[in-house]
C-alpha cells in the first residue's frame, strides 16, 4: 500500500514539471523578443540631405489701406450715400452735408471781391496792371499837377512882388497837400490790390468748403463702418465713414533675430487661414522691420497678398511659412516612423534585425519627413510600422517593401 501511494506521488510530480515546461515554452514561443512572430515594418535609412530652411511664423491679416472719413465743415447730414460692406470708387460720394449755408458765405465773398475789382478797374474795363491807372490816382494826379502849376506860377509872381506872401504860401500849402494825396491815392490802389488777392483766397476757401459738403471716397475699397446718419449735426473732424481697402492684404508675421539672415524682400511666403483650411495662399514678401523688439527677440516683416476674390479679410489669425534662403545638411526620418508618449519623441531603430526603441529630439519639419536633431546618426535604420502591426522594443523586424 504504501509503495502505490509513493508511485502516484512521483506520476503526479512528473506530470506537474512536464505541464510547467510546456507552458514556458508556449509563452517563448509567443513573446517576439524571444524569437517569436517577427513584426512586419518597411526599413528606412536615415540620410543626411540638403534641406532648405522654411522660417515658420504666425500673425494676423491687415488691410492694404484704411480710413477713418471725417467730415471737413460743420452742418447737418443731408443724405447717406453708401452703407457698410458697400464697394466705393475713388472719389465716389459718401455723404452730403446741407449746404445752404456755405453756399450764401460764397456768394457773399464773391461780392465783396467784385466790389474791390470795380474800384480797380480800368476806364476800357481790363485789369489794373499799373496802380496810375485807377480813376482815383488819376484823379489825384490832375489835383497834384494843377497846384504844382499855380504854385509855380504863385512862387513866380511872389519874387516879383506882384502877390503878397500870404497869397504865396497858400499856393505852395495847396501843392504839398495835392502831392501828399496822390501819394495816399497810389498807396490806397496798392491796398486795393492786396484786397483783391487776400478775398480771392476767401473765395477759393469758401468754394472748397461748399464742395467739401459732399464728401468722397479717398480710394477705392469698401466701406467697414456707418457712423452718421440723415439729420445728424456734424462738426469739423467728426468721423462718418469707415473705408478698407482689401486688395492686396498685409499680411504681418513675427520672425526671430537669429533668422535675420535667413530671409529677404521678395520671398515668397505661403499662407493658411482657418477659414480655408484646406487651401493656401502664395504672396512675396515685401517690407523688414530694421529693429528688433528687445522683449520678444524678434522682428516684423510683412507680406502682400493678392485678395480679388474678396476671401480673405482682415482680422484673420494666419500661419505661414517664408521659403528662406538658408540651406543646411539634416537627418530626415518619416513623419510615420516618429512615436509620441508623454512629452518625449522616440522612433524605433533597426539594428541586427530586432527593434530598439530610441529617445530623438526634432527640428523642422520638411514635408512628410521631419529633422531630428539629436539621437540618430546617418546611416542608422529606422521602423515604419505596416497597417495593423504593432511595433515593440527587442520585437523582430520583418522588412517589407
Amino acid at each position: 500500500m504504501t509503495v502505490r501511494r509513493s508511485g502516484a506521488l512521483v506520476a503526479l510530480v512528473v506530470g506537474t514539471a512536464t505541464l510547467g515546461t510546456g507552458c514556458l515554452r508556449s509563452r517563448a514561443s509567443d513573446d517576439p523578443g524571444n524569437g517569436g512572430k517577427p513584426v512586419r515594418a518597411h526599413v528606412v535609412p536615415v540620410v543626411s540631405r540638403a534641406v532648405h530652411r522654411d522660417v515658420e511664423s504666425v500673425g494676423s491679416l491687415f488691410a492694404f489701406e484704411e480710413v477713418t472719413v471725417g467730415s471737413e465743415v460743420e452742418g447737418r447730414v443731408d443724405e447717406v450715400y453708401v452703407d457698410v460692406g458697400d464697394q466705393v470708387a475713388t472719389g465716389r460720394p459718401l455723404v452730403k452735408i446741407v449746404p445752404v449755408e456755405l453756399s450764401l458765405a460764397l456768394d457773399q465773398e464773391r461780392a465783396a471781391l467784385q466790389q474791390i475789382q470795380a474800384r480797380l478797374a480800368t476806364p476800357q474795363g481790363g485789369d489794373l496792371l499799373d496802380p496810375k491807372d485807377a480813376a482815383e490816382v488819376r484823379r489825384a494826379q490832375a489835383d497834384r499837377t494843377d497846384a504844382e502849376q499855380k504854385y509855380e506860377r504863385a512862387k513866380e509872381l511872389f519874387s516879383e512882388g506882384l502877390i503878397s506872401r500870404g497869397t504865396f504860401e497858400e499856393a505852395e500849402a495847396r501843392f504839398k497837400s495835392a502831392r501828399a494825396a496822390y501819394d495816399m491815392a497810389v498807396q490806397n490802389v496798392q491796398n486795393l490790390r492786396a484786397q483783391v488777392v487776400q478775398r480771392s483766397a476767401s473765395v477759393a476757401l469758401a468754394d472748397k468748403k461748399l464742395r467739401d459738403t459732399l464728401i468722397r471716397a479717398p480710394f477705392a475699397g469698401q466701406v467697414k463702418e456707418r457712423m452718421v446718419s440723415p439729420g445728424q449735426y456734424v462738426k469739423v473732424q467728426t468721423p462718418v465713414m469707415a473705408i478698407v481697402d482689401t486688395d492686396p492684404l498685409r499680411v504681418r508675421l513675427k520672425a526671430p533675430e537669429k533668422m535675420a539672415a535667413w530671409i529677404a524682400v521678395g520671398l515668397p511666403v505661403k499662407v493658411q487661414v482657418e477659414a480655408y483650411p484646406d487651401r493656401t495662399f502664395v504672396g512675396r514678401l515685401s517690407r523688414i522691420n530694421p529693429s528688433v523688439d528687445p522683449q520678444t527677440r524678434s522682428f516684423e516683416v510683412e507680406a502682400l497678398l493678392d485678395n480679388k476674390d474678396g476671401l480673405l479679410k482682415p482680422g484673420f489669425f494666419a500661419r505661414a511659412s517664408i521659403a528662406s534662403n538658408q540651406v543646411d545638411k539634416a537627418l530626415l526620418v518619416p513623419q510615420d516612423a516618429l512615436r509620441y508618449l508623454y512629452g518625449v519623441y522616440k522612433v524605433f531603430t533597426v539594428e541586427q534585425s530586432a527593434l530598439k526603441e530610441t529617445e530623438v529630439k526634432l527640428g523642422a519639419r520638411n514635408g512628410q519627413e521631419v529633422e531630428v536633431v539629436s539621437g540618430l546618426r546617418d546611416g542608422a535604420r529606422v521602423a515604419v510600422p505596416v497597417e495593423g502591426q504593432e511595433l515593440r522594443d527587442g520585437a523582430t523586424v520583418a522588412p517589407v517593401d
